[in-house]
């Protein structure tokens, strides 16, 4: 009688699927859990408010601008200091595939008079609610109420929930999106700084970039023009100068051209410098030609007259040429404070009500897929990095490709395929 065995063929198990948690539910957040969730990954999003995305849905209000239409290397250069390390992070996923996104998402975009990119609705809503729908339908799980709060020893996070309570949440590869500190209300307010600086991660100072300057207006200078616009000037600040259209506040300045300088008078005034802003009323006239103007004859006119006959001045700009000091009769003196009117900066606007960020995590610690160096594992994308955006859809666009840049080197550490 033989005797025989049966082995039952084996049956390689399928390799376990890799376990991504992203830490911040804002665009960059979001953008990443969707990148990574196509090429497999399991992801939970946790957001330490009752919703996510609450300051691009505030900065969609006056309508959302996503990015700018103008060259690529053009735009770079816009980021200053931090162009040459942002650069490969921006070309890795330039404007034109941010509004490709868009349109995947149903929302085409259109490029304005200014240059500056939209949604056709011109909000944020549509955008971030058909970005959920896709998270949802890939799986992506969004848990809100939920703060981070550091490390474990084991390396895990430690994430707290409305309560207080915390859990140790291990993923195989963490991406932080926690935003910079500006409208701390909204969910961002850089409390992530002495966490990650007491890991060896080296962090510039956060200061209020975009925001409006304080000036120590005399009371009735405040009172007079407060509301008052000043059209078509330039401001400098050392090397950095702007130009535009600014408004007199009760409190100092604000406006495009005021938004533009505040990061560098906020270093000023960090360092213990004092900070000027210097005003050029008629940036489109040379001293000389201004000089050449003033030189005719006043004859019977008041000196207020005759400078607004004479260079079109207005009442607000004649105050601000008075706060310097009595006008100069001479020509060329007048035509020098004219293009040359210097304002004692104070400070400027505080974190609370600024538009966004600057300074952050230094780009050295980082390696060139966002990796935090001191911690394998764990990548940063968004305004938590040390950069100074302008406004005119810059910082999103920032924000979209570090995203980019850490999901993809998420997926390369996960042994997953790249996001294209």
């Amino acid at each position: 009688m033989s005797s025989f065995s049966c082995r039952s063929p084996t049956i390689p198990l399928a390799p376990p699927t890799p376990n991504c948690v992203i830490v911040g539910g804002g665009p960059a957040g979001l953008f990443a859990a969707d990148l990574l969730a196509r090429q497999g990954a399991s992801v939970t999003v946790y957001e330490r408010k009752p919703s996510v995305a609450r300051k691009f849905l505030m900065a969609g209000r006056g309508g959302l601008n996503i990015t700018h239409s103008e060259p690529l290397d053009r735009l770079i250069a816009r980021y200053g200091e931090a162009a040459d390390r942002l650069g490969p992070i921006i070309r890795a996923f330039p404007p034109q595939r941010l509004r490709d996104y868009c349109a995947e998402l149903g929302e085409e975009t259109f490029v304005g008079s200014s240059g500056r990119v939209f949604p056709r609705s011109f909000k944020a809503s549509p955008l971030l609610r058909a970005l959920l729908a896709r998270l949802a339908a890939n799986g992506v799980r969004i848990e809100t109420r939920a703060s981070f709060e550091g490390f474990a020893e084991s390396g895990a996070l430690l994430i707290a929930d409305a309560s207080g309570e915390r859990r140790e949440i291990a993923a195989d590869v963490t991406i932080l999106a926690l935003g910079g500190a500006s409208w701390p209300r909204l969910g961002a307010d850089g409390g992530w700084v002495e966490t990650l600086r007491a890991k060896g991660v080296e962090i510039a100072p956060l200061l209020p970039a975009n925001c409006a300057v304080v000036i120590d207006w005399p009371a009735d200078f405040a009172k007079a023009f407060e509301g008052t616009p000043l059209k078509t000037i330039a401001l400098r600040h050392g090397e950095a100068r702007s130009l535009g259209d600014i408004v007199i506040t009760r409190t100092g300045l604000e406006g495009g051209p005021v938004y533009a300088l505040a990061s560098t008078l906020g270093r000023a005034l960090a360092r213990g410098e004092g900070a000027a802003l210097h005003i050029d009323l008629r940036p489109s006239s040379t001293t000389e030609a201004l000089a050449q103007r003033l030189a005719r004859p006043r004859e019977k006119q008041s000196f207020a007259t005759f400078l607004r006959k004479t260079l079109r001045l207005t009442k607000s700009e004649i105050a601000l040429l008075r706060l310097s000091g009595p006008l100069p009769n001479e020509a060329e003196a007048l035509a020098e404070r004219v293009k040359n009117l210097p304002l004692a900066i104070a400070a400027t606007a505080g974190l609370e009500r600024a538009i966004s960020t600057a300074g952050g995590l230094r780009f050295a610690a980082l390696d060139d897929d966002l990796m935090l160096k001191t911690l394998p594992g764990v990548f940063v994308a968004g305004e938590m990095l040390d950069f100074d955006a302008p406004t005119g859809g810059y910082l999103l666009q920032a924000s979209f490709s570090s995203a980019f840049v850490a999901a993809r080197g998420a997926a390369r550490r996960l042994g997953l395929a790249e996001p294209k």
